[in-house]
């Protein structure tokens, strides 16, 4: 594991490349959170160099977050990654590390029994079964029709005109919210929009404060960027103004990005008292909100505070980002950025320059759906998602016998459950027996949380898969 031929694959300074090295290992999963490193003096001799360049590269990445240096008891890997500041991705000469598959133990299993099982019961996969995808038709449009608009797409960088007059519909009638179409960036999904804001609202080194744990803390993007991540402590309403004043006053946090609503992966909805304070608190710091809303329209019950924190920005503070991935499925990406029309249409020529804007297609599929089949679809995927969640919770009881944790999701399409486990081998143990019951689930490490914590995604859940 440590020796010198280990540092051959790595470029620059000999310091640079033992950073590197420990960088990769702890990527890869050879090195765990909260695991001891050997000493300074060890890691020099089977490296075969100098102790004061171990100390030097020990040093970096504890000045970054990424290890812990205690007096006394040794140096340890953070077992949490809030904080690091990766390297930028605007760079031809990315480490080689970069581009490999970083894949958990438990991961690499996972991938194993998929391709030897076809019938599983795959709790981890988030997005949209395949059988509760609506059939939509094509509006009457000509191929010619279509060949037109796609010569016109220059003149249509913010999105289709008549999809986002559809989608300042959907608000109103949703949320009652009024959107003028000139504040509205058609994109083809979340992904892009966060990558269009990290690239043209924010730098390599910005901080950026997200709920912990979040699915924001697993996105690549981020760590391109070379944004630090910064977790801000929740309660069942989301995150705390407590612990967001403490974190604002600990680091200089640009924006706060959130997922309030059912949010991945815990659920949670946040209050409207608690966004209204929120909001109130960003505005007296000049801190920006991103507001991600997938999932609002799967509330179970109809007395949820489902309104974006967008409704009650008054002072152009708050980007918010719709989608449809997880009401007709990822294959047509479509969603939409809402935001001052300066922004908006700075971000669109980002990407204009990046991949020459939008397709019409997925477009006007979108516009037929919002326009004749949201309002009955969206009532059957609540209804359906609904009892699948209540299926999952009497199996889980049944499962675990009690030994598990959760709360009844109250919409979305994710239940998060803690269990009574002390270790990693305990949790692997775990993770294990679920696997040889056809069981796969996401491990809480992946969004930035502790030991025990499991994602259950209960779209996916079949019965008369699970043993």
């Amino acid at each position: 594991m440590w020796n010198k031929q280990t540092l051959v694959q790595f470029t620059g300074s000999l310091f640079k490349k033992v950073t590197q090295l420990i960088e990769l290992y702890i990527e890869q999963g050879v090195l765990i959170a909260g695991e001891r490193l050997p000493s300074e003096r060890e890691l020099a001799k089977k490296l075969g160099i100098n102790r004061s360049t171990v100390v030097h590269a020990l040093e970096l990445l504890t000045e970054r977050g990424v290890l812990i240096r205690r007096q006394g008891s040794g140096t340890y890997v953070n077992h949490q990654k809030w904080g690091v500041q990766a390297y930028s991705s605007i760079n031809w000469r990315l480490p080689a590390h970069f581009y490999q598959n970083k894949q958990s133990f438990y991961q690499q299993k996972v991938a194993q029994v998929r391709a030897q099982q076809p019938h599983i019961c795959d709790l981890a996969n988030g997005d949209l079964p395949t059988n509760l995808i609506p059939k939509l038709q094509l509006p009457n449009t000509s191929l010619n029709e279509l060949i037109m608009h796609e010569k016109n797409s220059d003149a249509l960088q913010l999105g289709l005109p008549s999809l986002k007059t559809q989608i300042a519909l959907y608000m109103q009638a949703q949320f009652a919210m009024r959107v003028d179409i000139n504040e509205i960036l058609i994109t083809s999904g979340t992904q892009q929009s966060l990558f269009l804001i990290t690239q043209g609202l924010l730098k390599p080194g910005d901080a950026v404060g997200i709920e912990s744990p979040s699915y924001f803390y697993s996105l690549p993007l981020f760590q391109a960027a070379g944004l630090r991540l910064y977790g801000i402590v929740c309660d069942n309403e989301g995150i705390t103004l407590e612990s967001l004043a403490n974190c604002v006053q600990q680091h200089q946090i640009k924006w706060l990005f959130l997922n309030p609503i059912f949010q991945n992966p815990t659920g949670f909805v946040m209050s409207d008292k608690r966004k209204q304070a929120i909001l109130a608190f960003c505005r007296s710091q000049c801190i920006g909100i991103v507001e991600d809303d997938a999932y609002s329209s799967l509330a179970f019950k109809p007395d949820l505070a489902i309104s974006p924190i967008k409704k009650w920005d008054q002072h152009n503070q708050v980007i918010y980002l719709g989608s449809l991935s997880k009401y007709i499925g990822r294959n047509i990406r479509i969603g939409w950025m809402i935001a001052p029309p300066s922004i908006i249409e700075n971000l669109a020529k980002i990407r204009q320059h990046i991949d020459s804007g939008l397709s019409i297609l997925p477009q006007l599929l979108a516009q037929e759906y919002l326009q004749h089949y949201h309002l009955v679809h969206q009532q059957q995927l609540r209804q359906v998602l609904h009892i699948k969640a209540q299926q999952l919770m009497q199996w889980l009881d049944c499962y675990f016998g009690g030994d598990i944790a959760y709360r009844a999701p109250q919409g979305g399409f994710h239940l998060y459950a803690h269990l009574s486990v002390n270790t990693v081998a305990q949790e692997l143990a775990l993770l294990n027996q679920l696997l040889l019951n056809g069981v796969i689930v996401s491990q809480g490490a992946d969004f930035g949380d502790n030991l025990g914590t499991i994602r259950f995604s209960y779209g996916h859940f079949e019965p008369l898969l699970v043993r």
